[in-house]
């Protein structure tokens, strides 16, 4: 099947330029951006992905901008500048700044416990595996020794765990509680999980789970309004963000969502989300889908310190508090055996943080803020250099092999 998605994409396959003005190209190099260009033109001609787009910015203009094969293997339509991907967790960024936003307004505190604001996580029980003395595997409660608060939501050390990885008994405690069965809402979905133990006690472990759509629900009831209508009124709208949204359900907008191969379909155990679907649940952790000039503009506002064209979303000093690594040795939060951060890395308030150079190899400055989602998107910025680098594809097969490739080519492309 990939030889055959091959030859319909190839003739595709080399790059277009989707630049409208000729690049100032200071602080790169010419001969470093081609070998972007030519790796991710082979990745399309050689059937593994369906199409991409690449984004290099500084100082807020584009230095790169190029779309590689296809939007969509059925129609063959080409990548456009319009086109808009599934961001998955490259949402849980947005849904933090949401957040730090009514921290700003006063409507919110990071040490809020929860259950202020979501009742059932008054006393949450935490499930630690056992054996017993026949050798068999048991699952041990007690309560939890200090409450979950807003804090331990946005750096992922609420407890609150997912099906996302095997962590034994506890995760199929989560496959069986029926949590995504129906049109369910935030407020639906955030009780679900309440009624599940944590995985670990609160403020102790990064445990990559749902804490975010449950600080998408604390957002609302905070606010009053619906997660997608504040981050309308104080976030998309300000910024323009204007093809930010969790369904899209114009007909125009519909034909501009890129698709990934036949084969490439699966997230987990379920197949990539149709966001033509209207449902009730807005997921503040993975819901969101955007175009590649929106998530540069939100990019680009947290690297200027909280602002964009004369609208201000963040104070400097709040942009600077999510950009502080939250996770050991930097506190007592310790980083659990699936740690997505990856080597090098600490974890802020909805993102990735930089703080040294890491075990894979992959290059990068001290201080840059990364973060990708499960269909493929990847973003990595250099707040001290302002530089955004966002990467939009739909591959879910790929996606792990493809990026640290891509970051070093285009780390190697600046001049040092």
């Amino acid at each position: 099947m990939i030889a055959i998605a091959a030859k319909l994409i190839s003739p595709a396959a080399a790059a277009s330029n989707l630049l409208t003005e000729a690049p100032d190209l200071t602080g790169f190099s010419q001969a470093g951006l081609d070998r972007v260009t030519a790796m991710l033109d082979r990745e399309v001609g050689q059937g593994h992905l369906a199409g991409a787009i690449m984004l290099i910015q500084r100082h807020g203009k584009p230095v790169y901008y190029q779309g590689f094969g296809v939007r969509d293997p059925a129609t063959m339509a080409p990548m456009t500048r319009d086109t808009i991907f599934r961001l998955y967790s490259m949402s849980k960024p947005v849904t933090s700044v949401a957040a730090m936003v009514l921290v700003e307004q006063g409507k919110l505190k990071l040490d809020d416990p929860v259950a202020k604001y979501i009742p059932a996580y008054a006393s949450p029980q935490v499930a630690t595996e056992k054996t017993d003395a026949k050798g068999q595997k048991y699952l041990d409660f007690s309560p939890a020794l200090k409450p979950i608060t807003v804090l331990d939501l946005m750096r992922q050390s609420s407890g609150i765990s997912s099906a996302f990885t095997n962590l034994g008994l506890i995760t199929e405690l989560y496959l069986k509680a029926g949590l995504f069965a129906g049109d369910f809402d935030n407020s639906d979905f955030a009780d679900r999980l309440a009624r599940l133990p944590l995985a670990y006690q609160p403020a102790t472990v990064w445990d990559y789970g749902h804490s975010t759509d449950v600080l998408g629900r604390v957002i609302e009831v905070a606010s009053g309004m619906s997660l997608y209508d504040f981050q309308k009124q104080y976030l998309f709208d300000p910024i323009g963000m204007v093809d930010s949204s969790y369904y899209i359900l114009d007909p125009a907008k519909a034909s501009r969502i890129a698709q990934p191969l036949p084969t490439d379909r699966i997230i987990g155990n379920e197949s990539i989300s149709d966001p033509t679907i209207k449902r009730k649940w807005e997921s503040g952790g993975g819901g969101l889908s955007a175009t590649t000039g929106d998530y540069a503009r939100f990019l680009q506002m947290l690297i200027n310190g909280g602002e964009i064209d004369g609208k201000r979303i963040l104070k400097p000093e709040t942009v600077a508090l999510m950009r502080k690594n939250e996770v050991a040795p930097a506190t007592d939060v310790r980083p659990w055996a699936y740690y997505y951060p990856g080597a090098g890395f600490g974890y802020g308030l909805g993102f990735g943080v930089r703080t040294g150079p890491g075990e894979d190899g992959v290059p990068g400055f001290i201080g840059e803020m990364a973060w990708g989602g499960a269909a493929g998107t990847y973003f990595w910025t250099y707040p001290d250099h302002d530089m955004v680098m966002i990467f939009m594809v739909q591959t879910p097969t790929q996606r792990g092999r493809i990026q640290p490739i891509l970051k070093t080519l285009v780390f190697d492309a600046i001049v040092k």
